[in-house]
């Protein structure tokens, strides 16, 4: 039996050493020293909320050889029982006539073909992006020259949006899946840290070849993995679901749609056929620029040479709006995440190390359906609006609007950045404008309550030379397609609508965990591949 003891509160200088020996101290009063093994950190963080009283807080399990604990060992050692990480597997009755298809490969797609793949369901999965190396190129070429490929870049293809991302593995969901998906990313070649770290985080660089080791062991269990396949409807017939794409048609005993949150012809082509879908809140906003040197002072002030690189998360709420950070890339980078000609998004990424100059995160503001219209689409429109709308003021060459946080909050434009250099397009294509121009009043009353306020609570986190880029606009899917508790539309029961694109995850680890919710589903109903 493996436990875990809670909340080992050392100093800001202990090491996982230190907290291994007071783990054991503990132990040893209350087992004695020949009752367990197998001491090591399972998870730690810093708790910071009091930059004079910093200190780091360690979660230690250990190998106990008692087939029980006693509750009252428990409670003295503030402890529990260590729940694995590995999955309840069900093999259901029903015959599978054909094998299921995946369409997308971002997190919920990868990791629901894999699960899939695992247990004998030779999943087919159709991704309109290309591999690793062909995204590469292209989201290259885009940053370095201004072209860009509408099918292959930084939202569609192997991995998804999160191949460019900081790799964030901090999720508020609360289930043992959980602990599988960082089992699996470290199994796949994801740094050791993530097994243990509280704000777990693989890395730009990592990211890429972990995707294609995922995607190497599906091809191994039997799965095929068709990229450039970009999917163009479906149909049911007497052979099944007749998937078609521009590569050919493909037959499937079941449907799962996990598209990304970008894919909005998809979005078009499910309301055609009928499937329910309902519109959802959203959130628009900018990317705000930082030195991370100083964001790591305020925070942590005389340990921040100690501690590495610092990190924040603010939120603020007023009646049923909100304006809050998300997204946030320590020694990063602000990205071009367009997908869709003439226009402009911007997203944040940041390699493992996070050694770049700035800091940078997403400031968003909470848009809700009423907000766009009644129509289905209508929140989708708005997001292209304000892309197309940025891509005019930055120059319709793909530049992006910028402006600091000074002029921004004066209601003014034309201060050049000169401390905090704007990192989009490696700085090479912005242009000066008045970002009030771009929002309507509520996002930009929002946007500036928040810069205030989170200000406020960390110096160095919107100073008046802080730059902010345009325009934030793929936080989430602004639809949701409906399903039932069963994970399947209850327009179509062999249709399981998957992960952020569905409306039913935000960030790499609820896509994951949704994507093996999924496979799950279908693994309990239908029989294996024979």
């Amino acid at each position: 039996m493996r436990i875990v003891l809670r909340d080992i509160r050392l100093k800001a200088e202990a090491s996982e050493y230190d907290a291994v020996c007071a783990a054991k101290k503990q132990l040893n009063s209350v087992f004695g020293s020949s009752v367990y093994g197998n001491v090591s950190v399972y998870r730690k963080s810093v708790d910071a909320r009091h930059v004079n009283k910093i200190s780091k807080v360690f979660s230690v399990s250990a190998e106990v050889y008692l087939d029980t604990v006693s509750d009252d060992a428990l409670k003295k050692l503030n402890a529990a029982v260590l729940e694995s990480g590995e999955l309840d597997i069900i093999y259901g009755e029903e015959v599978l006539e054909n094998r299921p298809v995946v369409v997308g490969f971002g997190p919920a797609g990868m990791f629901c073909a894999l699960l899939l793949a695992e247990n004998g369901y030779k999943p087919i999965v159709l991704e309109r992006g290309g591999n690793i190396q062909e995204r590469n190129i292209a989201v290259n070429l885009f940053r370095t020259n201004g072209i860009l490929n509408t099918e292959n870049n930084i939202q569609f293809g192997a991995g998804g949006a999160g191949t460019f991302s900081d790799g964030k593995l901090v999720t508020r969901i609360n289930d043992k899946k959980c602990r599988y998906v960082l089992e699996t990313f470290h199994k796949h070649g994801a740094p050791d840290s993530i097994l243990t770290e509280a704000k777990p985080h693989i890395g730009t660089d990592n990211l890429g070849k972990i995707v294609s080791s995922v995607k190497e062991n599906i091809l191994r269990k039997g799965g095929e993995i068709y990229f450039n396949t970009r999917f163009e409807g479906y149909k049911n017939t007497k052979k099944g679901i007749e998937v078609k794409t521009n590569n050919g048609t493909f037959f499937g005993g079941a449907l799962v749609l996990a598209t990304g949150h970008s894919a909005r012809d998809t979005y078009k082509l499910l309301a055609e056929n009928g499937l329910e879908m309902q519109s959802k809140a959203f959130s628009v906003g900018v990317r705000v620029e930082q030195l991370q040197e100083e964001i790591n002072h305020s925070v942590y002030g005389k340990y921040a040479d100690i501690l590495g690189n610092a990190e924040y998360n603010f939120s603020y709420r007023k009646g049923e709006r909100a304006v809050y950070t998300f997204c946030m890339c320590p020694g990063g980078h602000v990205v071009e995440a367009a997908s869709e000609e003439e226009s402009v998004v911007v997203n944040g990424m940041s390699n493992y190390n996070r050694d770049g100059k700035n800091s940078n995160a997403a400031l968003v503001v909470s848009v809700l359906p009423e907000d766009c219209g009644n129509s289905l689409f209508d929140g989708m429109n708005f997001q292209r609006y304000l892309e197309r709308k940025a891509f005019a003021m930055g120059g319709k060459d793909y530049g992006a609007p910028i402006q600091t946080v000074g002029d921004y909050l004066n209601n003014k434009s034309g201060t050049v950045p000169k401390r905090i250099q704007p990192s989009y397009m490696d700085g090479k294509r912005n242009n000066l404008c008045d970002i009030n121009e771009l929002f309507p009043s509520y996002v930009n009353s929002f946007l500036k309550e928040g810069l205030v306020k989170f200000e406020n609570k960390i110096n160095g986190y919107a100073p008046h030379d802080a730059v902010m880029t345009a325009v934030e606009t793929r936080t989430s899917s602004p639809l949701r397609i409906v399903r039932n508790d069963m994970l399947f539309s209850p327009t179509d029961s062999n249709i399981f609508p998957c992960g952020e694109g569905a409306g039913y995850a935000g960030g790499i680890t609820s896509a994951s965990v949704d994507g093996i919710r999924v496979a799950l589903c279908i693994i309990g109903r239908y029989k294996p591949i024979e």
